[in-house]
């Protein structure tokens, strides 16, 4: 359907709208109009990806003198796909109805593992053997005489192009990126520094950023200035310093004049960084962009030999921090305060320990940089450490919580403010959408990324009947409370009544069950104890068992049995983490998921019960509008009889376009009937 939306002509590729995507569209031209940016929470399976690309293609196309290009950031490589295959249904509907002047380039940066199609290097068992295994065949070209014709390209279609052209997926991809209308791709090309300096510093200012699926997004700014020190990054340090000791003295003996020059360009005082050709080979500087010193290298690591000393010493200092026996915690200024007094480095040469080290495997012309991640991560860990005084903290375990016998000491340099890694995003593109199905309390996100959101809305979803039934278990069937609350969650008596709760529940719902539970830990605790009772045996007679791993291709694998076993009618539960890469990136629609069990909800302060109003309002609004009070405080009987007599209600038939007063889907007649007027009521 094609509509009007003020002065924008929306094209729609679908013959019936939401109430919720139209009101979706409005709040989204407010503020493109505004140049602002947004926060908007859509439920679920409303079809937030369609109206996002249809209203800012639209708007684009209805301001030809100035286009806008969209970047649109997801989680996974499965959101990428699918946000391609909407597109391109979009971008055939809008050709149909605009002709050739429609056309646009839309494409997805994936990693190497994902783009790549040459068979021996595919086949290496990781990303970064993968990486390593391109570096060598291929050093970084400008594609120039590489071109797309215009078009939607799925990952696939884009493999396929390659192969058929002789061309490198991988790079023309990275190649296009700057000439694309739409480009869909990972968080981490804008939000990791040390990515979205390579990938990411050609993009215009006049661009819209999306984050779609963003609940998790402080979570991924504040992964991306952390680092993780252990025993194994530290030998592996020392192995790749004897091993650029070795290329020194190489050099020193055959071309000592190429490190000459480097040393001379050091001295010149010139800014490194404008020195430092950016190559694929090497990641951009961990720091943010404006927090990096334009100022001369340190004298005492201008040298190649001199700066490996340096290294050394740092290496030996952490290495001596590792060897503690309790949990230690420092500020980033006392921390570099004990590195100059024990080692002897001040923070400017920590600063330019990353620089340092780019130039000098540059120098020494290294290209397989798969090797060197070891020390580069040293060198990461000491840039920020120098660089941020506040917002940090390390953090230094002697073991890992889960094995407290088996010594694993790790050092963590763990950022705190998660506004850091987001910052220069906000700063320079024009507007960012922050959009997810889960934003609760959304009036903490401007808080948590300090920004000023010029729109900043939660939509509700309207249905034509009540089509999903929460509810808050406190009992068991013998009546004793249940929680995950720290102190309970290990109790017998309550691991045994959420294993009944699953039992009960596997005999009555029909198709595919889904359980979060609220980390790894706890599930493996959780099942192993049901398979020692016996309850996980009793389960299985009625439904089969898939669990999702840390392992990808293990969790892959279940998933696709757990969608067959769903399809031939046996019936399945899949065990999964919440806020883990199950729960985020895959769609449990339809027979797939027809009952959630959620045992515990990860809300970072859970001392109270779920049925308590204060941890109540924080639910989406879309779930708060259909939890009545009677469903509040359940026993696993009272729980059963609910969920049978609701599955009774959801196999009547029922007019999926809603009676005239109870209307969901609007065709276009509709949606002109109702006006601007009313629409405009029904979005403020």
């Amino acid at each position: 359907m094609k509509f009007q939306i003020e002065d924008v002509t929306v094209y729609f590729p679908y013959d019936h709208i939401y109430q919720e995507q139209y009101s979706y569209m409005i709040e989204l031209k407010r503020t493109l109009d505004a140049k602002g940016h947004c926060l908007l929470e859509m439920p679920t399976g409303t079809g937030k990806t369609i109206a996002l690309l249809s209203l800012i293609t639209s708007y684009s196309l209805s301001k030809p003198q100035s286009p806008m290009k969209l970047i649109y950031c997801t989680r996974t490589v499965h959101e990428m796909e699918k946000t391609l295959a909407e597109l391109k249904i979009l971008h055939n509907y809008q050709i149909k109805h605009l002709g050739p002047q429609a056309r646009i380039l839309a494409i997805g940066l994936s990693s190497r593992k994902n783009l790549c199609v040459n068979p021996t290097v595919v086949a290496a068992e990781n990303r970064d053997s993968v990486d390593a295994g391109c570096r060598k065949l291929i050093a970084s070209w400008a594609a120039s005489a590489a071109v797309l014709p215009p078009g939607v390209y799925t990952l696939q279609e884009l493999r396929a192009f390659g192969k058929e052209k002789g061309w490198c997926p991988y790079f023309l991809a990275r190649h296009m990126v700057q000439f694309a209308n739409v480009v869909v791709y990972s968080y981490q090309y804008l939000l990791d520094p040390k990515v979205a300096g390579i990938i990411s510093k050609e993009m215009q200012n006049e661009s819209v950023v999306v984050f779609d699926e963003a609940h998790n997004i402080d979570n991924v700014c504040i992964e991306a200035l952390s680092v993780s020190v252990r025993r194994q990054t530290l030998e592996g340090a020392t192995r790749n310093l004897s091993r650029i000791s070795q290329e020194i003295d190489r050099f020193k003996a055959t071309d000592a004049s190429i490190l000459r020059a480097e040393y001379n360009r050091l001295v010149e005082g010139l800014a490194l960084r404008g020195n430092l050709p950016i190559t694929d080979n090497w990641l951009s500087n961990p720091a943010l962009p404006d927090d990096i010193l334009k100022e001369a290298v340190p004298g005492n690591i201008r040298r190649a030999e001199h700066f490996l000393h340096v290294l050394r010493r740092l290496v030996q200092y952490l290495s001596g921090r590792l060897d503690t026996e309790n949990v230690e915690k420092e500020s980033p200024v006392g921390f570099v305060a004990s590195i100059s007094s024990h080692a002897g480095i001040d923070q400017k040469t920590l600063k330019f320990c990353y620089d340092r080290l780019h130039s000098l495997m540059l120098t020494l012309e290294i290209t397989d940089t798969g090797e060197f991640l070891h020390i580069q991560t040293i060198c990461d860990f000491a840039t920020l450490v120098g660089t941020y005084g506040r917002g940090f903290s390390i953090i230094i375990e002697p073991f890992d919580e889960r094995m407290p016998h088996i010594p694993d000491p790790v050092l963590q340099l763990s950022c705190h403010d998660a506004s850091l890694a987001i910052k220069p995003v906000f700063d320079r593109f024009q507007s960012v959408v922050i959009t997810s199905g889960t934003l609760s309390p959304i009036d903490l996100y401007p808080r948590l990324l300090n920004f000023h959101p010029v729109v900043s809305r939660s939509f509700t979803m309207s249905l034509t009947r009540d089509c999903i039934c929460p509810m808050v278990l406190t009992r068991g069937s013998d009546q004793l409370p249940v929680s995950t609350k720290f102190d309970m969650r290990s109790d017998p008596g309550v691991v045994r009544n959420y294993g009944k709760l699953l039992l009960e529940m596997v005999s009555a719902v029909p198709d595919g069950i889904v359980c979060f539970f609220v980390s790894y830990s706890y599930m493996d605790g959780i099942i192993n104890t049901w398979n020692d009772s016996g309850i996980l045996k009793e389960i299985m007679q009625h439904k089969l068992v898939f669990i999702e791993t840390q392992d990808v291709v293990e969790t892959t694998l279940a998933l696709d049995n757990y969608r067959r076993a769903c399809d031939c009618g046996r019936g399945a539960v899949f065990f999964s983490v919440a806020r883990g890469k199950v729960a985020e990136g895959i769609d449990f629609d339809r027979h797939y998921g027809r009952l959630v069990i959620m045992i515990g909800v990860p809300f970072q302060y859970t001392l109270s019960k779920h049925s308590r109003h204060d941890k109540r309002s924080k639910l989406p609004i879309w779930v708060l509008s259909h939890l009545q009070d009677a469903n509040l405080n359940l026993s696993t009987d009272m729980a059963l009889h609910i969920a049978r007599e609701f599955l009774k209600k959801m196999a009547q038939p029922y007019d999926k376009t809603g009676s005239s007063d109870k209307k969901t889907l609007l065709s276009q007649e509709e949606l002109e009937k109702l006006g601007d007027g009313s629409m405009h009521e029904m979005s403020y």
